[in-house]
């Protein structure tokens, strides 16, 4: 499991949309394990590692500034006080990890606004393909237990006071303490054991409370005598069944004969006739629409030619009439115009040569538009306007006879197919038998169905009857043999107490040995006196650390420096990690504590770049200083560095690439 992305919306001190990438793969090929974040104490490095349990657990995280507080309460002391109540609040956290050996990613989302409805906030879990998975969002908690259990999520996400405070105690706090049982397995025993007292106090119960049984012998007679009758019921339902397709298909040949034999036509003889009446009046129509056309310029369509060259004619004609009184205006013309130029004095060879240019000019346009033969129409305009009118309305009504014609001779075939449709139709007194035939075999197949249903309604009710019956006998041996189990639980209880007893030490002792020497290969790996320690032991009962020296001796924990002490506690959380097979990532708040110099460089150097793929580490700058920071980026291991700039004007906290240095 990999963090890969962590949103904070007006969250604590963090105000607007906040994005920080903890993604550890610095390129497609390399990743660095360390995502470190720098902070001033109340900066809001709390508020991160807060944001990621809220993520993954909701109601049942285990924040470190919940205290006592309703869930509600808690998402209202979350909001950022400087916005608008209305305004979101919203966490998300992008993860990704191995299902089906693939690679999958899921954003999980919450969001609330000031006083959520309900007391809860809305939970989403984007997948991969942007869809919301409603299924997956429905069984979240079960889901998230899979992947990173709430019982050891202390293991992998902690903070400088959890070290410490396992540091100076004895006993492991009781949050470590229900790590290490999730982790060994014996909370599943543990329970196991209590569900065993709870069934055996209800055995108790149900065997003090028995009453007598009901007598065998006679639901088994009756039983019996129900199921002759449900027999004997269900042959007749398949009897009559048999009737009723028989029936069926006596019906259905009565309809074929009443079809073939004009039966239905004579039915609908009343209904022929009208439409054969309707359709009649329609062609009378046409007929008398065609007679007026006839009346008025249709019968000129016999003689389209003369009328063609009657057109013709008198366009030419008016042609002609147009040239003639030009060529009389044009004579008039050139008579003035010689008249005038006699007038100014033009000698007579000129006047005479314009005057010969003139005739010729007027006889050469007349020459081309003379008409060869006399005109016999002689029509004025008028008289060609009309005919022009005459020709268009003679053309639009032989588009209209045609279409009255096509109209005409739809309708007469729809008259023959009525006339002959009625033709077929049976005689009356033959309609008379064929109509009462159908009848009776119509009315048999409903008294048979009739009958089928009531028949099968009684069947039902048999099956409801017997199953009854069952149910008596089933009641009766279920609480013979119940009487007899219970009996034998109660008995055998204590046995399996006893049993699950040994098999929670056996289990302790076995799980808890090879915690022991993880514990103290962590503890050797990270302290530089490496002949202070031999061997590390845990309490089964109590799970606190017993330390021995070379010679077996033991070693009081009190005689460890507080550096030492921290470094134990820390090299105990390491290995229950380790211990718990659960690949996941690791977040450490406050991290290095009150370790002298030598100890610091030893986590800084051993326990940070190994404690597992990925860690986050939320730290001050006299925890990892300039020197620690150095040596992380010299040894490459640091993949993203962000700073946690806290404005205490305003006490708002921005997040900004970087460290303090």
């Amino acid at each position: 499991m990999i963090f890969l992305e962590l949103v904070l919306q007006n969250f604590g001190p963090y105000i607007g949309k906040q994005v920080i990438n903890l993604n550890p793969k610095i390129d497609e090929e390399n990743s660095h394990p360390i995502i470190l974040l720098g902070g001033m104490n109340g900066g809001g490095k709390t508020t991160l590692m807060d944001a990621i349990r809220l993520a993954l657990y909701g109601a049942r995280a285990q924040c470190s500034t919940r205290g006592n507080l309703s869930y509600s309460d808690f998402l209202n002391q979350c909001v950022n006080n400087k916005i608008d109540p209305v305004a979101d609040t919203r966490i998300e956290l992008l993860f990704e990890h191995i299902e089906n050996d693939k690679p999958i990613k899921y954003r999980v989302v919450r969001s609330w606004t000031k006083n959520p409805k309900d007391g809860k906030d809305t939970l989403g879990i984007l997948g991969d393909s942007d869809t919301w998975p409603d299924a997956l969002v429905n069984i979240w908690d079960e889901y998230i237990e899979n992947l990173l259990p709430l019982g050891i999520s202390n293991l992998f996400l902690f903070d400088g006071e959890q070290v410490k405070e396992l540091a100076e105690q004895e006993t492991p706090p009781p949050v470590v303490v229900d790590a290490i049982r999730g982790l060994l397995g014996l909370e599943l025993a543990d329970r196991l054991a209590v569900d065993l007292d709870i069934l055996v106090n209800r055995k108790l119960k149900e065997v003090g409370n028995s009453k007598d049984l009901a007598n065998l012998e006679e639901i088994e007679t009756r039983l019996t005598q129900q199921q002759e009758d449900y027999q004997t019921t269900e042959e007749k339902v398949e009897i009559i069944k048999n009737q009723v397709e028989e029936l069926e298909q006596k019906q259905q040949a009565a309809f074929d004969k009443f079809i073939s034999e004009g039966g239905k036509i004579a039915a609908e003889r009343n209904q022929l006739e009208l439409q054969q009446n309707t359709k009649t009046a329609k062609i009378e129509q046409v007929r008398q629409s065609m007679c007026e056309l006839a009346a008025d310029v249709l019968p000129l369509a016999l003689i389209p030619n003369l009328l063609n060259q009657a057109q013709a004619q008198g366009e030419k004609e008016f042609r002609h009439q147009q040239v003639q009184i030009s060529k009389d205006l044009l004579i008039e013309r050139d008579q003035r115009l010689l008249t005038w130029l006699n007038q100014v004095d033009m000698s007579p060879i000129q006047v005479e040569k314009i005057q010969s240019f003139l005739n010729q000019d007027v006889d050469s346009l007349y020459t081309k538009n003379i008409q060869i033969e006399a005109p016999w129409l002689l029509a004025d305009d008028d008289t060609l306007s009309q005919l022009d009118n005459l020709l268009y309305h003679l053309q639009k009504s032989k588009l209209s006879a045609k279409e009255k014609l096509t109209i005409l001779k739809n309708k007469e075939e729809e008259i023959h197919t009525l006339e002959r449709q009625v033709q077929t139709a049976a005689a009356p007194e033959d309609y008379t038998k064929l109509r009462q035939a159908l009848e009776a075999a119509q009315n048999q197949v409903v008294e048979a169905k009739a009958n089928y249903e009531t028949i099968c309604r009684r069947l039902a009710e048999l099956e409801t009857i017997i199953a009854k019956s069952k149910r008596e006998l089933s009641d009766y041996t279920v609480e013979n043999i119940k009487h007899k189990n219970s009996e034998h639980i109660i008995t055998s209880a204590a046995k399996v107490q006893n049993t699950l007893k040994i098999f929670r030490e056996k289990l302790t002792l076995r799980k808890l040995n090879k915690l022991e020497e993880e514990v103290k290969n962590c503890f050797l790996y990270l302290l530089h006196k490496s002949d202070l320690v031999h061997r590390i032991t845990i309490d089964t009962k109590t799970f606190s650390l017993l330390l021995y020296d070379l010679n077996g001796k033991p070693v009081p924990k009190h005689r460890l420096s507080a550096g030492e002490k921290q470094l134990l506690a820390i090299a105990f959380l390491w290995g229950l990690a380790k211990v718990s097979g659960h690949r996941l990532p690791v977040a450490i708040d406050t991290p290095l504590g009150r370790l002298d110099s030598s100890h610091r460089s030893n986590l800084v150097e051993r326990y940070f770049p190994s404690a597992s793929h990925q860690v986050i580490l939320l730290s001050t700058d006299t925890e990892i200083g300039k020197k620690e920071v150095e040596t992380l980026r010299e040894n490459e291991v640091i993949a993203r560095e962000y700073l946690l700039k806290y404005d205490s004007s305003t006490r708002q906290t921005t997040i900004k690439p970087g460290y303090f240095w």
